[in-house]
């Protein structure tokens, strides 16, 4: 009998390990992951994601509570670990203001004391969901959640997108690393907001440093959107691949129209890495409004929070009105190859796809 291929061998004992059937996730991208999508890909044998980021306590547990309605499949719910709190400047605010009046309605000074949800409130509604993986990005847990988490049986992916991050998270008790190439559409997940930028790698570099570097299963994130994408992300050590854009054009996803429609049409080029929406780098479409805010004469954008609470107004207009020009359309730098096909099809596809290649 022919020997099966080492990196699909590995792949298959991710699966076992947490019991899927195809080692597809589904990325957590916060505002873009109704359980509706996550019902698909987990009943496709794969684990479904939820961004918590913007949720309330019990908005967690209610979005928990609707995915299991609908699969027996597992999912991961993901936190962002908290920034220092912003340094404020109210001149710099006001002309940030004055530019977005340019974009969308007017913006209230009080705008930028948008504040998130409490985390420490968060982070025990995720407990109380009691996902089959909770994850991280932009830091490390603290290690008294860690220790609850582990009392419970939940396992700890964390995301890096350096090898020093990586090592860190292993240190810290994570179970897998999300190595996040610099490629992958939406916020960066660094640890340290301002070197986001500067420390930007590519997938194929980062993946086998990683992996060479931990221990524990690494998985590929970051333009993985075809079977190609898969399998040369497990042949370069991953046990996994988590995949966010490639599923956005799904009708389960929900979108826009007008994003779906931008996904489809932008190419690596037409996406770029910008602070404009949030005050923390993601990588989104180069829509109008991206370009205008990285113009010579914008205003530099306020940290996060304070951004996305000046934004705001412009957003909400931007998905009422279906304007991809001003809308907040995060898109990883292989949008193009999303297929706008039901969510199950796509994973097994996907995974399919990757046995034929690797076979």
């Amino acid at each position: 009998m022919p020997t099966l291929h080492p990196a699909l061998a590995r792949a298959q004992a991710f699966c076992k390990a947490h019991d899927l059937r195809i080692p597809i996730l589904l990325a957590p991208m916060a505002g873009a992951c109704p359980p509706s999508l996550s019902i698909a890909i987990a009943n496709a044998g794969g684990l479904g994601a939820c961004g918590a980021l913007l949720l309330q306590p019990a908005a967690i547990k209610a979005w928990a509570s609707e995915a299991r309605a609908g699969s027996n499949g597992g999912f991961q719910i993901n936190l962002w670990v908290p920034d220092p709190a912003p340094t404020r400047d109210a001149a710099a605010e006001s002309a940030v203001r004055a530019f977005l009046g340019h974009w969308g309605p007017d913006v209230a000074p009080e705008a930028g004391d948008a504040a998130p949800p409490d985390f420490e409130a968060q982070c025990e509604a995720m407990l109380e969901a009691g996902p089959t993986i909770v994850s991280s990005i932009m830091g490390l847990y603290p290690v008294a959640f860690v220790e609850k988490m582990k009392a419970r049986g939940i396992k700890w992916f964390a995301v890096a997108t350096t090898v020093a991050e990586a090592k860190s998270a292993e240190d810290a008790g994570a179970d897998a690393i999300v190595a996040q190439g610099m490629e992958a559409g939406g916020h960066r997940g660094a640890f340290d907001a301002a070197k986001a930028e500067a420390g930007m790698i590519g997938l194929f570099s980062l993946l086998p440093a990683i992996v060479d570097s931990v221990k524990i299963p690494v998985i590929a994130t970051g333009g993985v959107a075809d079977a190609r994408g898969v399998a040369a992300a497990l042949i370069l050590g991953a046990s996994a691949v988590q995949i966010g854009t490639g599923f956005l054009r799904c009708p389960e996803a929900k979108l826009p129209p007008a994003w779906a429609d931008a996904i489809a049409s932008s190419a690596p080029e037409q996406t770029m890495v910008t602070r404009a929406f949030s005050g923390r780098p993601g990588r989104a479409i180069a829509t109008a409004y991206a370009r205008a805010a990285a113009g010579a004469d914008a205003p530099s954008p306020a940290p996060y929070p304070v951004q996305r609470g000046l934004t705001q107004a412009m957003r909400n207009a931007a998905t009422r009105d279906n304007d991809i020009d001003r809308m907040q359309a995060w898109a990883g730098q292989s949008a193009a190859r999303a297929l706008a096909r039901p969510a199950a099809e796509v994973a097994r596809e996907l995974w399919e796809g990757a046995q034929a290649i690797l076979g």
